[in-house]
């Protein structure tokens, strides 16, 4: 938030009751840097605008489909597979550890998956396609990646598409070893 009384200097402030290290309540007020041509910050508005239109689409698209994002995360991970246990299928979706017994429950509701206890340790559980779950996959699988595919065909080439993926991930490990 800006300080009223500081605007006139062009100084700003950050409230004390918005900033989550009470620390900070005690760092003197900076002024801000004129950030209009910084080039890291120049990619975070296209960065985010870019995620939010896939986001928007592909959710759209999953949901005609009759499944959430999470279901057919579940889904497209545990399909062509023999089925693996639930830490192994966490590990491998982007559905969180708390989000997952829900969505595996509804997927054996609609008759999609099966869950069984492995025999050598009965606290680790496989879950796997059913038969109709497989077909559930090659159906919405197939149909997915139709819808999605010309999107990144009109907007990038091959090469662009391995730069840009290549790009991503050195961007997202950056995040991630800040975060760690």
């Amino acid at each position: 938030m800006k300080d009223p009384s500081a605007l006139a200097a062009g100084a700003h402030t950050v409230s004390s009751s918005l900033d989550p290290m009470a620390a900070a309540e005690y760092a003197p007020a900076m002024d801000l840097p004129d950030l209009k041509d910084d080039p890291h910050l120049k990619l975070v508005r296209p960065l985010v605008e870019a995620y939010q239109a896939f986001w928007l689409a592909d959710n759209r698209h999953i949901r005609s489909l009759k499944l959430t994002p999470s279901q057919f995360d579940v889904i497209a991970t545990l399909g062509d597979t023999d089925g693996m246990t639930c830490s192994e299928l966490s590990a491998r979706t982007l559905v969180t550890k708390g989000t997952l017994t829900g969505v595996l429950d509804r997927l054996v509701a609609k008759g999609l998956i099966r869950r069984d206890t492995v025999d050598s340790d009965r606290r680790r559980i496989h879950v796997q396609l059913t038969e109709k779950g497989d077909g559930v996959f090659r159906k919405a699988y197939a149909a997915h990646i139709a819808f999605l595919k010309p999107f990144f065909e009109e907007a990038m080439t091959p090469k662009e598409i391995d730069d840009a993926r290549r790009l991503l991930l050195k961007l997202r490990d950056s995040f991630k070893r800040s975060s760690a």
